[in-house]
């Protein structure tokens, strides 16, 4: 079409699947299968349209018995250190890091860990 990809497609994508990889794809215009989305990291699993819904049920209640104050950490520290120089996102995660062992859920997790027992996370910050 002789265009590029808009809508921050040329910056997104080298950050997804690395510079060289992006260039094939976005110079050859190439279209790629589920299997090459999921081979270069584009998708996280392939699943059957029928058990789509029950996939991502059992992914969501994975996430769902974690600690969630580790959780919200993790996520926004992935988020905001993928906008920042390495230094700076390391800085990021030592901050929530440090914030995750102040939880209750950081008390809990160690302790069932421990203990050889499933976790019973609440999801809160110490007093």
């Amino acid at each position: 079409m002789g265009l590029i990809p808009g809508f921050g497609g040329t910056q997104r994508l080298p950050r997804l699947i690395g510079k060289n990889m992006a260039k094939e794809l976005i110079f050859t215009a190439r279209m790629i299968t589920v299997e090459d989305a999921k081979e270069l990291g584009l998708v996280n699993r392939i699943c059957p349209h029928e058990s789509l819904m029950e996939e991502v049920g059992n992914v969501a209640a994975s996430i769902a018995a974690k600690g969630k104050v580790a959780i919200r950490a993790a996520k926004q520290a992935i988020n905001s250190g993928m906008e920042v120089d390495l230094a700076t996102g390391c800085k990021i995660e030592k901050d929530a890091f440090a914030l995750c062992m102040a939880s209750e859920d950081a008390k809990e997790g160690t302790s069932a860990f421990l203990e050889k027992r499933k976790a019973a996370f609440k999801g809160g910050l110490k007093g």
